[in-house]
């Protein structure tokens, strides 16, 4: 996948909205720091790429970033279940499904990456 079609599909992806705080809310700081090191994994694969390390090496580091924002995504689905779907279940059955069929969308592009 390349960058443009990642920021397409950021950019054009249906989006039911959300008042109130974001699932992830309460766990914000923690997402924050994984988030930060993940950051570091890859600016670390920029210099082994930079430095010709092995490609095996380099295909390992990835691997681990990979499953490093895997794991970042499950706990963002998770929380959205858990809160905005939820919430919007609470309040009406329209909204409750608007926020089921974004999510299942969501989880349908995490599948496909």
């Amino acid at each position: 996948m390349t960058d443009t079609a990642t920021d397409h599909d950021v950019q054009h992806h249906e989006h039911v909205s959300h008042d109130g705080p974001h699932g992830y809310a309460s766990d914000k700081e923690a997402y924050l720091r994984r988030m930060r090191r993940i950051e570091g994994q890859v600016r670390g694969i920029a210099r082994m790429i930079d430095e010709d390390v092995y490609c095996i090496d380099i295909l390992t580091q990835v691997s681990a970033v990979t499953k490093a924002l895997q794991a970042v995504s499950i706990g963002l689905v998770e929380d959205h279940l858990g809160h905005c779907v939820v919430d919007a279940a609470r309040q009406s059955e329209e909204e409750g499904a608007a926020k089921v069929k974004e999510a299942a969308d969501a989880i349908a592009r995490l599948v496909r990456s």
